[in-house]
């Protein structure tokens, strides 16, 4: 049993991408240093990628490290049990100053299949949106392979492609399958099944500095490719101090918490929750000890931590599994 157990908030792992830009610092206040900033891994035990505590005595600690002598109180009695020390899920911000490739994701069996890897499905809330922004979701109408195919070819692709303008809260749900690319000019909290397996499919022609495409897997994606009209929008409801249901899958539970004073929570063990605060700032005593929290923050509350108390003014995402 770990005696130090407490909410526990990591560095961030940032990543330079050729669509990236600077809102995730004048936007969620991150200490980036270039002007091609795309994302923002909040919490990953992605190979490679792996998150260190930056607060409290766990300081400086990989979250594999404490999941592994923790796993119980970190990751929950039920987590667990389904996915043994695997920390499930994968939590990132993104600011896309231009459009992302258009891409597909495999679903569980041909990801593990393939690469011995989760499929990834995931959620976006979009937290900013510049005027006339758009995500591209699916297919217009139902189609197939062979229209897939004649249409990439022709560089047609966009035309049966389903593009949907957005704005700040709304909320898309994108099941494994789903052809997507985010927009230009977008702030995005991404919840996804731990996984980095992406099958790029059309990246606009664009080249780097040296004149080099980026690499594309338009053979791995036809059959990974979801071919039926989708939907993917979420409406929900935003009761004051409730936590009001936005996704409920499989893999992960995620709730929007509209926070105005104050508000306990008490939890059964189960699972570990997450708090992404997407506007305002909070503070979570718990202990008698405060915890403060502010925009673009994310904090991975272990699953032993059984009864909290929330206060602010903020709007969270809160997320775990059930």
């Amino acid at each position: 049993m770990m005696k130090n157990i407490y909410p526990l908030q990591f560095t961030p792992i940032l990543k330079e991408r050729i669509w990236g830009g600077e809102k995730l610092k004048t936007v969620l206040g991150k200490s980036i240093e270039s002007s091609t900033t795309g994302e923002s891994w909040e919490l990953s035990t992605v190979d490679g990628d792996v998150s260190v505590v930056a607060n409290g005595e766990l300081q400086g600690r990989s979250l594999m490290e404490i999941i592994d002598d923790a796993p119980n109180e970190i990751l929950g009695t039920a987590v667990y049990e389904k996915f043994g020390k695997q920390f499930p899920l994968l939590f990132k911000y993104l600011d896309a100053r231009e459009d992302l490739s258009i891409q597909v994701h495999p679903n569980d069996a041909l990801a593990k299949e393939r690469h011995n890897s989760f499929g990834k499905t995931e959620m976006w809330y979009i937290m900013q949106a510049d005027t006339d922004a758009r995500i591209i979701v699916g297919f217009k109408e139902k189609s197939n392979a062979n229209e897939y195919v004649e249409n990439l070819k022709n560089k047609s692709l966009l035309s049966i492609l389903d593009d949907v303008k957005v704005k700040s809260g709304d909320v898309f749900f994108l099941e494994t399958g789903t052809v997507h690319a985010i927009g230009a000019g977008l702030v995005v909290a991404e919840i996804q099944q731990t996984s980095d397996i992406t099958y790029r499919i059309y990246d606009f022609d664009r080249v780097d500095a040296q004149g080099n495409g980026r690499e594309l897997h338009v053979d791995l994606a036809l059959d990974a490719i979801n071919y039926d009209k989708v939907d993917t929008y979420k409406e929900y409801t935003k009761e004051v101090n409730q936590s009001n249901s936005v996704v409920d899958c499989p893999y992960f539970t995620t709730n929007f918490v509209p926070l105005d004073g104050q508000v306990s929570i008490n939890k059964n063990g189960e699972s570990f929750t997450v708090y992404m605060c997407i506007e305002g700032d909070f503070e979570l005593e718990y202990n008698s000890e405060k915890y403060n929290y502010k925009k673009g923050d994310t904090v991975l509350i272990p699953a032993a931590i059984n009864s909290f108390v929330l206060n602010g003014k903020a709007s969270i995402l809160e997320i775990y599994i059930s």
